[in-house]
């Protein structure tokens, strides 16, 4: 039990759309990605996803509306809502998601498919013995 340095984290990786794990607890897990442009059009069926914005701001574009996210703020997606980041300039984000969601949810894959992985030095927490 370390603290985690976001700061530091975000500096291990520069690739957009491509999320790694830093901490995982009941399940979920506790991301932090680089957005810049406009992911595609998804949603997960199953799945809520939460988005903080760390640095910057993007835009969460739904089907009727679209919300900005500045620095300090978040926005839970409800599962099944049709949902699309968008950010002008790059903006780090930390998001929390159940274990092994796809990025790109329901959506056919796309060359922003990425499997999360777990960011180099840190683990997933093991079992007490």
């Amino acid at each position: 039990m370390q603290p985690i340095n976001l700061s530091a984290c975000l500096r291990q990786f520069s690739e957009h759309w491509s999320p790694r794990i830093i901490a995982s607890l009941n399940d979920q897990e506790v991301k932090l990605a680089k957005f810049q442009g406009a992911f595609d059009w998804h949603a997960h069926d199953d799945e809520d996803e939460l988005f903080l914005v760390v640095h910057g701001e993007f835009t969460m574009e739904f089907r009727d509306r679209s919300v900005v996210l500045r620095e300090g703020e978040l926005i839970v997606v409800p599962r099944g809502v049709e949902h699309r980041p968008v950010a002008e300039q790059e903006c780090h984000v930390l998001l929390f998601e159940p274990a092994g969601i796809v990025n790109t949810g329901n959506a056919i894959e796309s060359d922003k498919t990425n499997p999360a992985t777990w960011l180099e030095g840190l683990a997933p927490p093991s079992a007490p013995s």
